[in-house]
Formats: structure tokens, sequence, C-alpha cells
């Protein structure tokens, strides 16, 4: 079996938007300053296209909190899940299937709040 070299790497950081109108503003805002343009899936999520990084921007519910979600990658979602419960994390959003592949995100001991993604 093959190792994908993605497992267990910070694989994505998203920046979320706190509404529809925050979120036109905040695309308009890093095209207008440094050039990014934008791969659009749906009306509440853009991939970034030319920042440097695998990135995107997410029209998050009010109930999260601002701040940058970092999203490593796992081969093994359903393991890398109960690995994070059984280390003392708490699941605050249950896997997820979107374009692509499927997430979950988690809040850590010191209360940081990360995803983990899987394209299985």
């Amino acid at each position: 079996m093959s190792i994908d070299p993605r497992e267990n790497h910070i694989d994505y950081v998203e920046f979320p938007a706190q509404s529809a109108q925050s979120f036109a503003a905040v695309k308009r805002f890093y095209k207008e300053v440094f050039g990014w343009s934008f791969q659009d899936w749906g009306d509440d999520y853009s991939d970034t296209k030319d920042s440097g990084t695998a990135s995107g921007f997410s029209a998050a519910p009010a109930h999260r909190p601002a701040g940058t979600l970092v999203v490593l990658f796992t081969v093994d979602l359903e393991a890398a899940r109960e690995c994070v419960i059984n280390a003392g994390g708490k699941i605050a959003k249950e896997i997820v299937t979107f374009p692509g592949g499927r997430r979950f995100e988690y809040i850590d001991p010191a209360g940081n709040r990360l995803g983990v993604w899987s394209d299985k």
C-alpha cells in the first residue's frame, strides 16, 4: 500500500466570512489587494486559485467564531475522528460530504478548532 504524502499534514487553510455580504467583500478584497482569483463551489464556498497554498473562504454560520480554520489531510477520516476523540478532542462538526471529499471539525484540548478532510 502506498502512503499518500499528504497524510497527517496541514493541507488547507480556510477563512470564514460571517455573512453573505462579508463573503462577497472578502473575495473582492483579496482580488484587489493580491490579485487572487476564485473557484466558486455554490453560494457559500470559494477556493483560492493562486494564493500560493491550498486555501478558501466560506460563508460561515453565525455560531462559528471568526478565525482561520486549518485543515489537515488523512486517508482514513473515520480513524482520524476516533483518534481525536480518544486523545481528548471534542467533535465540533460531524463528518460532512462536499464536492471532492468529506471532512469533520474538532476542538483540541487548548480550544483550537481544526478540520480534517479526506478525498476518500
